[in-house]
């Protein structure tokens, strides 16, 4: 299993002036610095947000026609493609309501 290096950084857009006046006035009141606080407030909302991701992660499975662990790989390697609405409508288990 391939590790990480050590200086793989997720790089994000730039805040806007307002959201990155209130990282760090949340960071200073914190006492952390704002790449410390901007990580914590991410990981917090993103454990927030994991049921609602799981859910969206199923439809997509289902959807395609694949376990849950399949499309949750697919989307963590950024290899999940959208599927057109012609691939839809050929797709196996979706019969017209005709």
């Amino acid at each position: 299993m391939k590790m990480p290096r050590k200086d793989d950084r997720c790089v994000l857009s730039p805040l806007g002036e307002w959201y990155e006046d209130l990282l760090s006035a949340d960071a200073a009141i914190n006492a952390r610095s704002m790449a410390m606080q901007g990580n914590s407030l991410l990981c917090a909302k993103l454990q927030e947000r994991y049921p609602v991701i799981k859910e969206r992660i199923q439809y997509l499975a289902d959807k395609r026609g694949i376990t849950f662990q399949e499309c949750w790989k697919l989307c963590v390697t950024g290899r999940i493609e959208k599927i057109t609405p012609d691939e839809w409508v050929d797709m196996p288990g979706k019969e017209s309501e005709e």
